[in-house]
């Protein structure tokens, strides 16, 4: 049975958390605990992949445990096409958030064994197809508790970012001291433990406080497309298991081969996706146009996550490998701060002004910022963010970094996070066509998947360029993109057909 939005909403109790809907807050509680599990793995995700065996890593070369992280994250974004359009095809964004859940935390049991490459492989591969189905299914569950035009909206998905934030806030603390004191696996563990959490809360309060929201699929297959997709599904698999084995016994398939193959389809993907919607026959003409407004905020957004997701590898391996750890040096302080807890400064940061951001929002009011004004911001401050890092090089004189400027670096790319990633999910919601409602949050999230694909070629500059130029390059190129972005602003806007 099919619902219309507002039976939908309608079916949810619209107070309950902090003025929001009721569901707000266990979806807020089961993505605080998926995000501990994630962000807790990859605080150390990198440093497990570069170190050596005999300290229980798997002594990958550094430069590619980058590239391998970068392509990793944007696997996990990428799959979201799948998940989002499962959810509307064919299981709902209930069920798909729930199966998603199910397989993340069967990834982080497999990466908690220690049977070195084979483990990882497997676990990679379950966290990727399990974050597709949760990811974009829990943001438009987030989505269909509000009417398109509540102005509660965008406050709400701040809320909702919270949750993430201080997930991502306390696990690298967590996971980081067990892989120091114990060891890797046992971090890892810390990261399926929290994954449990959060889909046993799923299971025990889903039905009480979601109503009927993202209980069906909003456009579900007819019989004639079940059977052209199953037989189209099948021939794609069978092609890509013949493909993957015939590359590896050749010899071809390796991790620079298929870094490659992940930049192309980063790039390719949103354009196939995007011109599959515009060009759908149940897109209408305001649809549309609200489709070709999104084009330049999705390149903002690409934009943007290139930045901030290098947190995760480059300023990861720079914390270690070329910050002074070491407080006693910087402040007369003797201890010496492990670098995995250096992925705790961006959340940290996130979860002290995302309520001072909600709450501006809503104070404005009719003054509120338009939303390519917002992206256009996020952008100003993420440039600025890797831009700043060039002046301690200039007087650093070969020492290693004071640890400030790391934090300092991460405070302006969480301003910029907070102006534009809320207002991405906001928007992608408010401006996606009625056939394509959660598959349009799977497009959102694409501009991360697109960002971390070409991180996996970017982050391969940092050796030849040296990191002062690296930081230049790439915080030059959003600066331009902020400019342009600004120029942009009314004829976004308009394009919006009466969305703000």
């Amino acid at each position: 049975m099919k619902y219309t939005r507002e039976e939908m909403v309608n079916s949810v109790p619209q107070t309950g958390f902090f003025g929001h809907p009721k569901g707000l807050g266990i979806l807020f509680f089961v993505e605080f605990w998926e995000r501990f599990s994630y962000y807790g793995m990859r605080a150390i995700l990198v440093y497990y992949m570069y170190d050596k065996v005999v300290n229980g890593g798997l002594g990958i070369n550094q430069t590619t445990a980058s590239s391998i992280a970068s392509m990793y994250g944007a696997l996990i974004f990428m799959t979201g096409i799948i998940g989002g359009w499962l959810a509307d095809r064919v299981l709902g964004s209930r069920r798909s958030l729930m199966y998603g859940a199910v397989l993340i935390m069967a990834g982080h049991v497999a990466m908690s064994l220690p049977f070195g490459v084979p483990s990882f492989l497997a676990s990679m591969f379950l966290i990727i197809i399990g974050s597709g189905l949760m990811k974009p299914n829990i943001s438009n569950v987030v989505g269909g508790l509000y009417h398109k035009n509540d102005d509660r909206m965008d406050a709400g998905f701040v809320i909702f970012y919270m949750s993430v934030n201080m997930g991502a806030l306390v696990s690298p603390f967590i996971v980081g001291a067990l892989q120091k004191n114990y060891n890797y696996h046992i971090g890892f563990l810390a990261a399926a433990i929290g994954m449990a959490l959060a889909l046993m809360a799923y299971i025990i309060f889903q039905k009480r406080s979601l109503g009927l929201v993202g209980s069906v699929p909003s456009h579900p297959l007819s019989a004639q497309e079940k059977a052209r997709y199953t037989k189209m599904i099948s021939i794609v698999l069978i092609l890509l298991v013949a493909i993957i084995v015939i590359t590896l016994n050749m010899g071809i398939l390796t991790f620079n081969t298929f870094s490659i193959v992940v930049t192309v389809l980063g790039v390719l993907l949103p354009i196939l996706y995007f011109l599959t919607m515009y060009r759908s026959n149940d897109v209408t003409s305001t649809e549309r146009s609200r489709l070709l407004a999104y084009i330049p905020l999705f390149i903002a957004g690409v934009m943007f996550w290139s930045i901030q997701e290098q947190g995760a590898n480059v300023l990861s391996i720079f914390a270690k490998e070329q910050t002074q750890l070491d407080l006693n040096k910087v402040f007369g302080v003797d201890f010496t701060v492990p670098a995995a807890w250096f992925q705790s400064v961006n959340p940290i940061f996130i979860v002290l002004l995302a309520p001072f951001i909600s709450a501006m929002w809503t104070k404005l009011g009719k003054y509120n910022p338009s939303t390519p004004l917002k992206f256009a911001l996020g952008l100003f401050f993420a440039g600025i963010s890797f831009l700043i890092m060039i002046i301690p090089a200039m007087t650093s004189q070969g020492e290693l970094y004071n640890p400030m400027w790391l934090v300092l670096s991460f405070f302006l790319c969480v301003i910029g996070e907070l102006c534009l990633s809320p207002t991405g999910s906001s928007v992608s919601v408010k401006l996606a066509p009625e056939a394509f409602s959660s598959q349009m949050l799977s497009l959102w999230f694409l501009t991360n998947a697109s960002a971390q694909a070409i991180n996996a070629q970017l982050v391969k500059l940092v050796e030849p360029m040296g990191y002062t130029n690296y930081f230049g390059f790439i915080g030059g190129m959003a600066l331009v993109l902020f400019v342009i972005l600004l120029t942009l602003n009314k004829w976004v806007s308009r394009k919006m057909e009466g969305i703000h």
